[in-house]
């Protein structure tokens, strides 16, 4: 077990001398407040440099806000995908309309076929059909004969090859053996090509000396066939003496 020092024991220890030895010097920095009083700051770096840091720490993120530029530069100006189109039915107003005209077709021969004038022409896109106030139709055939139908209205398809007739129309031909033929109805309709005249309204027909009035009637002036349908009436001239029946 230690004893305890005693005093003057510890006086005699307090009197001990130690030798340390030599540490190398060390510079120590006092902050701004002591190189203020005496040491010089650091000269500044050379602006090349100094520019050289600077690209060297905000290029990446120039890089980054003009790839984001460009990204959305391109989205908004890229070509948006083009929508089916649905197609239009075409619609029942007429497409031009011609006023006081006159039009006519000819053959592959040079020769003229149908000529139509009018006081207004009206053409539908949806079914081709065209209308005509007013209308006059002539149709000149091969042989020299010439059909006229008048009407207040006409509609007719694309070619005139068809022609319906209504109010007031009338239809004037020549049939081949020379006979004068009118046929005057609310409606007719005509086949341009192959001559035929058609009616399901009243109709009155004369031809030659003869007048007849019907319900309606179906006729061919190429086979010189005249049907007429329900009841029907008629004035016929009596024939010469002599003449066949």
């Amino acid at each position: 077990m230690q004893r305890p020092w005693t005093e003057p024991e510890l006086s005699a220890a307090a009197g001990i001398e130690l030798n340390l030895p030599d540490l190398p010097e060390v510079p120590i920095s006092l902050g701004p407040a002591a190189a203020g009083r005496g040491a010089s700051p650091p000269p500044p770096a050379p602006l090349g440099e100094r520019v050289r840091e600077t690209l060297t720490t905000y290029l990446p993120l120039l890089l980054m806000v003009l790839l984001a530029l460009g990204t959305w530069w391109l989205v908004k100006n890229s070509p948006q995908p083009i929508a089916p189109r649905v197609a239009e039915a075409p619609r029942s107003e007429p497409d031009y309309t011609m006023g006081n005209f006159s039009v006519r077709r000819f053959a592959r021969d040079g020769s003229l076929k149908v000529r139509v004038e009018g006081r207004q022409m009206r053409h539908f896109p949806d079914t081709g059909r065209i209308e005509v106030d007013d209308v006059t139709i002539r149709s000149f055939a091969p042989d020299g004969r010439v059909t006229q139908a008048t009407a207040r209205q006409a509609v007719t398809n694309a070619d005139v090859s068809e022609v319906q007739l209504t109010g007031g129309a009338k239809v004037n031909t020549v049939t081949p053996a020379g006979e004068p033929v009118e046929i005057e109805s609310e409606y007719l309709q005509a086949f341009i090509k192959t001559e035929q005249l058609r009616t399901h309204l009243p109709v009155r027909v004369r031809y030659g000396q003869s007048e007849m009035r019907s319900k309606g009637l179906a006729f061919d002036n190429l086979a010189q066939r005249l049907d007429l349908q329900g009841p029907m009436r008629g004035i016929f001239p009596p024939r010469p003496q002599g003449a066949k029946r």
